[in-house]
C-alpha cells in the first residue's frame, strides 16, 4: 500500500484501552490527623446542633414579637364595644374583647387536647400492661 492511499497507521491517535482503569482524578485523602483535646473541645462546642437553650431562646424571641404585634393591635383598636354574656354586660375596647375571645378559644382547644392526651395515655398503659 502506498502513502497516498490514506493515513499511515503511525499518524492515527492512540486508542484508549478498555482493559486499563481510568487514572484517578484526585489523590487519595490522607487520614485525619490525631487531634488535641483543645481542638476536640472546640469541635464539640461548635457542633452541638439544636439545644434546649437555643429552642428556649427562639421561643422567647417569637413570644416577644407576638406580644408587640398584640400590643399594636390593641392600641389601634381602642373603640369601646359592649359585650353581653348571659346576664352580664361589659364595655371594653375592641382590641381587648378580641384578645379575650382568642384566649377563650385557646383554653377550649387546650382542654380538648388535654382530654385526648389523657385518653391516649390510658390506652397505652392498658396495652403495655401484662396480660394475666
Amino acid at each position: 500500500m502506498s502513502t497516498t492511499d490514506g493515513p499511515n497507521r503511525d499518524d492515527l491517535a492512540p486508542v484508549d484501552r478498555l482493559d486499563e482503569p481510568p487514572a484517578a482524578a484526585e489523590p487519595p485523602v490522607p487520614p485525619n490527623p490525631v487531634s488535641s483535646p483543645e481542638t476536640e473541645a472546640v469541635r464539640r462546642h461548635t457542633s452541638m446542633g439544636h439545644t434546649k437553650a437555643a429552642a428556649t431562646w427562639s421561643g422567647l424571641v417569637i413570644g416577644v414579637l407576638v406580644l408587640i404585634v398584640l400590643l399594636v393591635f390593641i392600641l389601634q383598636n381602642l373603640d369601646s364595644v359592649t359585650l353581653n354574656l348571659f346576664w352580664w354586660e361589659f364595655s371594653v375596647p375592641l382590641g381587648i374583647g378580641l384578645l379575650l375571645a382568642a384566649i377563650a378559644g385557646a383554653l377550649v382547644m387546650a382542654l380538648a387536647g388535654g382530654v385526648r392526651i389523657v385518653q391516649i395515655r390510658r390506652l397505652a398503659k392498658r396495652a403495655t400492661k401484662p396480660q394475666g
